[in-house]
């Protein structure tokens, strides 16, 4: 069975003060959470064994990943991306292990980028979007490998990339992760410096990271327009206004107008709003 874990530990402090509310993997996303979207492409993919680490806020994550069969990874202190990783190893299983940051929503196929990992033989295996040489945050050689990962190179280089945040984590460097630390810092880079091989899986496929307010507004109007539609409202939601633009979560109700907002399930729209993220806890603005 494929493993995969969903990193979820953060304390999403870019998102504040959503994340004061919410654990950041579990801010709505038009009609999931942003965990729900992951969990749902992998599922659709085949991987039947699901991780997700949690720190702050653990409860929000313990409710969802019940319904999801999703197995939950606790950590008292964080322990970073490696360390995360390290601590999951009896709910993982043996082997290699996708590993998806909880705040990157993408349609990449993670089937695609599982294949490629298995095919090159790398210690580990990473999803990139192409840059010119010398740009972004990774390197790659000429036959695709990893020559640069942040500012240390380790080759000559010939095209540059971004890191996605999604990647194949092989079976041999997970017998190396530390008991705390970063993959790419503590585990991926000291692997470069001993000679290992580390794999690109290039794609053109869409990618956000929902850690800013910003981001995460981009994200839900983007699902929207996937859609088509103007607006989303959940089937249980009452809505009693216009809601042009805006997308209103279960169980919301809205009792005047909301414009272009971000209604969360659960909130109420009382007098009108507009160009915001409506929560049950308070408004948030964002620019329209």
């Amino acid at each position: 069975m494929r493993a995969a874990m969903i990193l979820c530990a953060g304390l999403g402090t870019r998102l504040r003060p959503l994340t004061d509310w919410l654990a950041k993997p579990m801010v709505p996303i038009g009609a999931l959470p942003a965990v729900g979207h992951i969990a749902a492409r992998l599922g659709a993919s085949g991987w039947g064994r699901l991780v997700v680490n949690v720190h702050h806020r653990p409860a929000d994550l313990r409710s969802w990943a019940e319904g999801a069969g999703a197995a939950i990874s606790e950590e008292v202190e964080l322990l970073g991306t490696a360390g995360g990783v390290a601590r999951a190893r009896s709910l993982l299983g043996e082997g290699d292990v996708l590993v998806w940051n909880g705040d990157i929503l993408s349609d990449l196929d993670p089937r695609a980028l599982a294949s490629a990992h298995e095919a090159s033989g790398a210690a580990a295996t990473l999803a990139l979007v192409p840059r010119a040489a010398g740009e972004g945050n990774v390197g790659l050689g000429v036959d695709g490998r990893i020559v640069r990962l942040r500012r240390e190179s380790f080759g000559e280089e010939r095209a540059g990339a971004d890191f996605i945040g999604v990647h194949v984590l092989g079976a041999g460097l997970r017998t190396k992760l530390p008991e705390r630390g970063c993959l790419v810092g503590d585990v991926y880079i000291p692997a470069l410096r001993e000679g290992a091989y580390l794999a690109s899986h290039v794609v053109t496929t869409s990618f956000v990271d929902v850690g800013s307010v910003e981001a995460y507004v981009a994200a839900n109007r983007a699902w929207l327009a996937a859609r088509g539609a103007s607006s989303w409202a959940a089937p249980d939601a009452i809505v009693g206004a216009d809601i042009d633009g805006s997308i209103v979560g279960a169980g919301a109700r809205i009792d005047a107008a909301a414009l272009r907002c971000i209604v969360w399930p659960g909130a109420h729209v009382r007098d009108r709003v507009e160009d915001a993220i409506v929560t049950p806890h308070g408004i948030v603005r964002v620019h329209g």
